[in-house]
């Protein structure tokens, strides 16, 4: 039987296919009836944000809240750790005040030394190598449209940026085939294909980095992108455009994939960029349904790892 309680989620590296699969059956039960037993009834999470957030905060924050608890917002420049304090202090100080913590950091190595000192499990919330609840939640939406995980194929199209690098993980780890396209310098982080392929050579799922988007969104089921200039990187903006301007989901490219193909963007979206406003807000997207889903994905990740 599977149990998460008190588990870290760094990455989808740390899930096995069975957790994942857990984590999405609590996220339908808990669509279908939000308010379910108060789960998490007195429970306080802690929220740490160095970044900009408008999704990943506000559904971390409603869901602990229908679940019956609190979430305390911690803005890093408020915290100690602006004057220098070590994170190993901070995250054995917080332990004893939180059951709890979801952090939005720049670093994957800022979450690797709170979970070393912390006795509390700590979320991902997004950081320069990943974003782990937020394919959680894509994978609820996948599942919703198509009915089904397995015998799929997702053309990433864009940057391989940290959201990219998490999806070959899922991908690898229960089976879904994945073609990423990317300009020549912007492929995904190296070490994180290879984890990716170690898990498909188990499930069979097959493992593909491009650089002809064409090529990429042959056959495939989902379309997925994300914004050229990722938060932090403002001094490359257009640098990046420059090398991204192939990049860009349009009719043309959609055209290219299954005729019942889907479109998504974890957003915030750049019209005119790495997407057109007609597919944005087209029939074929279904990038609003997703959006709604991570408050969803939310409430079925802590449910399942909260204490």
């Amino acid at each position: 039987m599977v149990n998460l309680k008190g588990k870290n989620i760094l990455s989808l590296a740390d899930l096995s296919k069975e957790e994942v699969y857990f984590i999405l059956q609590e996220m339908k039960i808990l669509k279908k009836d939000p308010g379910k037993n108060k789960l998490l009834q007195d429970r306080i999470i802690g929220l740490i944000f160095e970044k900009p957030s408008t999704r990943t905060r506000v559904s971390f924050e409603t869901s602990m809240f229908q679940l019956g608890g609190k979430a305390v917002y911690l803005r890093s420049d408020e915290l100690q750790l602006k004057r220098g304090e070590p994170i190993k202090d901070t995250a054995r100080v917080l332990s004893n005040y939180l059951d709890g913590l979801v952090i939005r950091t720049y670093k994957q190595e800022t979450l690797e030394l709170f979970s070393r000192y912390s006795s509390i499990p700590i979320i991902n919330g997004l950081s320069d190598l990943g974003h782990p609840t937020q394919i959680l939640s894509d994978l609820l939406t996948i599942w919703e449209v198509k009915d089904r995980l397995e015998d799929l194929k997702i053309a990433w199209i864009g940057d391989g940026n940290n959201v990219c690098n998490s999806w070959l993980l899922c991908c690898g780890l229960i089976g879904i085939d994945i073609s990423a396209a990317c300009p020549k310098g912007y492929e995904p982080d190296k070490k994180i294909i290879e984890k990716a392929k170690t898990f498909a050579g188990k499930t069979g799922a097959k493992i593909a980095v491009v650089n002809d988007p064409f090529k990429a969104v042959n056959n495939a089921d989902i379309l997925y992108t994300d914004v050229w200039v990722s938060m932090g990187q403002d001094g490359e903006t257009e640098i990046k455009e420059k090398a991204f301007e192939d990049y860009q989901i349009n009719k043309r490219l959609l055209i290219k994939a299954k005729e019942d193909a889907s479109v998504m963007h974890c957003l915030p979206a750049h019209r005119g960029m790495e997407i057109t406003e007609d597919v944005l807000e087209g029939k074929q997207s279904i990038v609003w349904k997703q959006a709604g889903n991570k408050l969803h994905g939310a409430r079925g990740i802590l449910a399942s790892i909260i204490p």
